[in-house]
């Protein structure tokens, strides 16, 4: 990358979010660079999910991932539509195949509802058995809203728009050190040509390595790093046709959302994600771990044939909990948190972050003058 003396905006991270925050900033006409560790955009947690728009019905009232989900979902199906994005609001199913998890079905339509998701339907087990006649049910939540995204299409657009707008990305460029300045905040970014740059906002959607990336910035108080935990989940492909039109999940468990059947958009399934708690990033899929995949899956779908799945690929969720800790909030932390001028960072950006990552870019605008 070239030397840069001074800049207005730097966006650590070309993922997902990074991205969609630095076309925010580009088009409010913002001097905008992108610094990028890696050779491409999204080679992290943006590629590596389930690629599903979420309709925000899990999330506790209030929160940010509630509020940022529902609102990310209108900005996100409109640009799709307006940007010829693929996708595909095909609905899905929370399907209880217990008596004794219809209550759960109870209170998550009700907090769908505070959420401000009011088209969530209650279905009885003919009424699931006439939509997916596979399954194993005694009775399901409909979201109607919920979809599938070309994630990678969607990046490179808010990258494309971006560039138009005057922003410039840096590949290879991993930031490794900087100084809190009076008038600005300096960077030192390393990689082939490294660098040193002096920013007035920094905005740092690191992901994976949000905490680390900002423990090298020195003068930050160490108080406002929260800790970081992996929560690794592997996927597993049907390797035949899928009998089912809609995402398929469980009722969700305390880690996570359980192991759901998503769907690609030329219909291919696949199951995932499971949560396997981790000390370090590694995206090997144990294929020991397929057992429990059927195990899982046969609860809702007692047919599917033994031999029918195969190791895909996995992910790594940046949790701001552990495994015993109740699930965290979005954390998007400026000046008014850790009294550094000029620097955000966005900590625990797990799912729903591509539903929300328009309206988690409007919300850093609001933490700029």
């Amino acid at each position: 990358m070239s030397s840069f003396d001074k800049i207005e905006c730097a966006v650590i991270g070309a993922g997902v979010i990074g991205l969609a925050v630095a076309r925010e900033l580009a088009i409010q006409g913002r001097e905008v660079v992108i610094l990028e560790s890696e050779g491409a955009i999204g080679t992290g947690t943006s590629s590596r999910n389930s690629e599903v728009i979420h309709a925000g019905i899990y999330y506790p009232e209030g929160s940010l991932k509630a509020r940022l989900c529902v609102r990310g979902k209108e900005l996100l199906y409109s640009y799709c539509s307006k940007n010829g994005i693929d996708f595909s609001c095909c609905g899905k199913l929370i399907v209880a195949t217990r008596e004794t998890q219809i209550k759960k079905l109870e209170e998550l339509q009700q907090k769908a509802i505070n959420n401000g998701v009011q088209n969530m339907l209650r279905l009885n087990q003919t009424q699931v058995k006439q939509l997916e006649p596979h399954l194993n049910t005694v009775g399901a939540l409909l979201s109607p809203s919920t979809g599938l995204i070309d994630t990678h299409s969607l990046m490179l657009s808010f990258l494309g728009e971006a560039e138009e707008q005057g922003a410039v990305i840096a590949f290879n460029s991993p930031v490794i050190g900087g100084t809190i300045n009076d008038d600005c905040i300096r960077l030192r970014i390393g990689g082939n040509q490294p660098t040193e740059i002096g920013c007035d906002y920094v905005i740092n959607t690191g992901g994976l390595y949000a905490q680390a990336i900002v423990a090298t910035i020195e003068g930050f108080p160490e108080a406002h790093i929260p800790d970081i935990y992996f929560a690794k989940g592997n996927y597993f492909v049907l390797n035949r046709k899928s009998p089912f039109k809609r995402l398929i999940y469980p009722v969700p468990d305390e880690a996570g959302l359980g192991v759901h059947l998503t769907l690609d958009l030329e219909g291919q399934a696949r199951f995932g994600p499971d949560v396997e708690w981790v000390d370090q990033i590694d995206y090997a899929v144990d294929p020991s771990r397929i057992y429990n995949f059927y195990t899982a899956i046969r609860e809702y779908w007692p047919n599917l044939p033994e031999g029918s799945l195969s190791a895909a690929y996995s992910g790594i969720r940046p949790k701001l909990n552990g495994p015993e800790n109740p699930q965290s909030d979005f954390v998007i932390s400026g000046p008014e948190t850790h009294n550094v001028q000029g620097l955000i960072n966005l900590f625990g950006i797990e799912s729903p972050g591509i539903t929300a990552s328009m309206a988690l870019a409007e919300e850093v605008l609001t933490k700029l003058p």
